[in-house]
Order: C-alpha cells, then structure tokens, then sequence
C-alpha cells in the first residue's frame, strides 16, 4: 500500500444534507468516546474503511487468533432531516504529510457521498479537573458559528492550535466549500474524560435532533467523576505532605 486508500463495503445513496462526525483518539479521548456512543446508540451501518500507511506499522491480534490491520471506519445514520457519517479510528497519522494526505482522502470521499458540514469533536486541555464541562469550539463560517452557538457552545474563549484531524478536517473542508468546526469539551487531559464526552452528546444530541439513550454514558460519567475525584485527592494529599516536608527542613538565623 503506497497511499491512503478507502474501501466501500457497503454502498449507499447520496447523502441528504451529510454531515460528517468524527470520533478519532485525541486529548482525553473525548472524541472517541463520543463517536464509539453514537454508532453503538444509533445502530450506524458500517459503509467503509480507510486504510493508509501514514498509520503505524503494525496489527492488532483478536481474541480469536486472527489479525486485524489498524484502520479508521465510516458509519452512516440517516437521521430525520439530515445524514450523519460518523468516522472511527484506531489511530491518526503520524507525522504531518500523513495528516495532510488522510486528511484530503477523507474530504474527496465526503464531498462525493454528500457531506455537506464537518464537524469534529476534541478535548480542551485546561489541566484542572472541574465539576461543570463546558464545550469549547471554532468555526469557519459565522452561520455555523451561530447555531452552535444556540447549543451552548463557546467561540471565543479557547486559545492555542488545534493539532491534527480535529482541526485539519474543519480548516481544510472550506477549501472543498464545506463548513466546518471543532467543538472541544473542556477536561484535565490526563484522563480518560468520559464526563466531558456526555456533554458533547447532550449537546450534539440537541443539534442533530438525534434521540440518544444516556443511560450508560451517565454512568460511565459518575465512574469517571469517582476517580478523578479520587486522583484529585491524592494529589492534594501529596501536595500536603510535600509542603509540611519542606516546612521541617527550613532553619531561620535570629
């Protein structure tokens, strides 16, 4: 395989008003976890696969002995107004070319399928943990802006670049006339966020008029919370006994 390649497995009709969701890995997994809860909620059909070299060379070994080459994946749900393709992924391209190159592949084939609006989803590192997530975002049109805007999305605010496919996609999709955007839940960064990742499904649930089951996903958020409750905790404890330590060992001449 000498370039990134996608293969059909399913055909399809042309999409009405597509938009393409990605959920691939990123800052707190956030976007995974919400791409993984919306195809397994919304029973999303599995269409395609994208397969590239800029992925790392190596395959993944099934539990039944087989093997399974790393790749990203193409789900449909034909919504009530408007198509969703929602791409997976096990990995992102690992340097720069390989970004820019899956990332024009992945335009070309959703130009033709008819996508229409891209909008990723990524995780905004503030390196605190906080009770309320907020979601973060940037646009490349003002109407896309705006309407996200009403889902309580905040543009301004967030500061710094964007790295890889969460903010290529967006950014290179105005060049194929698409609009685009990047919604970023807050979270600490180190974490698996799962609790952010349920405020982007909330909030995407409401903008897709999409009826999402949040049942295991609020649970999974209470166990998140649990822990990084307990890793809080923990740090503060250490902090503590640092502070009592360094305390002890100062000496003051009088």
């Amino acid at each position: 395989m000498k370039e990134t390649t996608i293969i059909e497995k399913k055909a399809f009709k042309k999409l009405r008003k597509g938009i393409l969701l990605t959920g691939l890995p990123g800052i707190g997994l956030i976007g995974q976890v919400v791409g993984r809860y919306l195809v397994e909620e919304l029973k999303a059909g599995k269409v395609a696969n994208l397969f590239s070299p800029h992925f790392p060379h190596q395959v993944f070994m099934t539990k039944k002995g087989g093997l399974r080459i790393i790749k990203n994946s193409f789900y449909i749900h034909h919504g009530k107004k408007r198509d969703i393709l929602i791409l997976l992924g096990d990995i992102q391209a690992m340097s720069s070319v390989g970004q820019y190159e899956v990332a024009g592949v992945i335009l070309d084939y959703c130009k033709k399928a008819g996508v229409t609006e891209v909008l990723t989803v990524g995780g905004y590192s503030t390196g605190k943990i906080n009770e309320e997530r907020r979601i973060f975002g940037v646009a490349t049109t003002d109407g896309l802006r705006e309407r996200l805007k009403k889902q309580g999305v905040i543009f301004g605010e967030a500061k710094g670049s964007i790295v890889g496919a969460a903010g290529l996609l967006p950014a290179l999709g105005k060049l194929h006339d698409l609009e685009g955007a990047c919604v970023m839940g807050e979270t600490h960064g180190s974490y698996i966020d799962t609790a952010s990742a349920r405020q982007i499904v909330v909030m995407l649930s409401k903008y897709l008029d999409l009826k999402v089951d949040l049942k295991r996903l609020n649970e999974k958020a209470q166990e998140s919370q649990k822990v990084l409750k307990q890793v809080q905790d923990e740090v503060q404890k250490t902090m503590e006994a640092q502070f009592e330590q360094s305390s002890k060992n100062v000496s003051y001449i009088r």
